[in-house]
């Protein structure tokens, strides 16, 4: 199994850039786009648990459009062979004083990149 293959990283990232775009400037459109559509998706926030894509996208679309944008502090992206990957990120909210992590799942599907599985936390 090959790790970070440059033409399966540079695939990962686009989508995974595509992704940080879509949630600081609240495009839910991308953001629905890009997480599997399936029952076994999860999405565990700073304050929710989400099973499925149905419960994600009802989140989102019930979210605020206001508090979204941060700086991200770190970045680790890893893809195994061509087909499954994780993203690490640390990152700051705006305004915020507890900084942040995030970590997902990636599965390469036929329609392209997909996370499968999220989970979002703040320190302190």
């Amino acid at each position: 199994m090959e790790i970070n293959r440059p033409d399966v990283l540079a695939a990962l990232t686009a989508a995974f850039e595509r992704y940080e775009r879509a949630l600081v400037g609240n495009d839910v459109a991308v953001l629905d786009e890009l997480f599997w559509d399936s029952p076994h998706t999860l999405r565990y926030g700073v304050g929710e648990n989400l099973y499925g894509i149905e419960a994600i996208r009802a989140f989102r679309s019930a979210r605020p459009a206001t508090g979204l944008a941060r700086s991200v502090l770190r970045t680790q992206l890893t893809t195994y062979g061509e087909d499954f990957a994780t993203t690490h990120i640390e990152f700051q909210r705006e305004g915020g004083t507890r900084p942040g992590r995030q970590t997902q799942t990636w599965m390469r599907t036929p329609a392209g990149w997909r996370v499968v599985s999220a989970h979002v936390s703040l320190l302190g």
